[in-house]
């Protein structure tokens, strides 16, 4: 049923913006049924979830990154995070996950997943 893939990562200054991008690369009617998520990993820590959305649009952020970050499935395939003022902090590879059943805390939970992309690098500097 294909595989996320990622793209909008790059490297930018504290305080800017940037958007990530999430599409399966085959579409299929299992996408419409799937939790999307976004994980990130900084270097020498482990996975962390950042969002996710659930089937219905329904959406969970972690604690730390609400109000800066924003998750939104544009498709049924396609899913993006608006990053706002952004810090060096937030340096880390973006990992896009999918997977069926996925609900509540669940959806942001890294052992859940099993679909997975390679992941967009987003650095941060001061």
């Amino acid at each position: 049923q294909g595989r996320p893939v990622e793209s909008g990562g790059g490297s930018v200054q504290a305080g800017d913006s940037l958007r990530l991008s999430c599409t399966a690369s085959k579409y299929t009617n299992t996408w419409s049924t799937y939790s999307m998520a976004w994980f990130r990993q900084a270097e020498g820590k482990e996975r962390e979830g950042v969002a996710s959305v659930e089937p219905d649009g329904t959406t969970h952020y972690a604690d730390s990154l609400k109000g800066r970050f924003t998750i939104s499935k544009i498709a049924v395939n396609t899913l993006n995070l608006q990053m706002n003022n952004l810090q060096p902090d937030d340096t880390a590879t973006y990992y896009c996950a999918a997977d069926w059943g996925l609900y509540g805390t669940l959806s942001l939970q890294t052992s859940r997943y099993n679909n997975w992309g390679q992941g967009t690098r987003v650095t941060v500097t001061d």
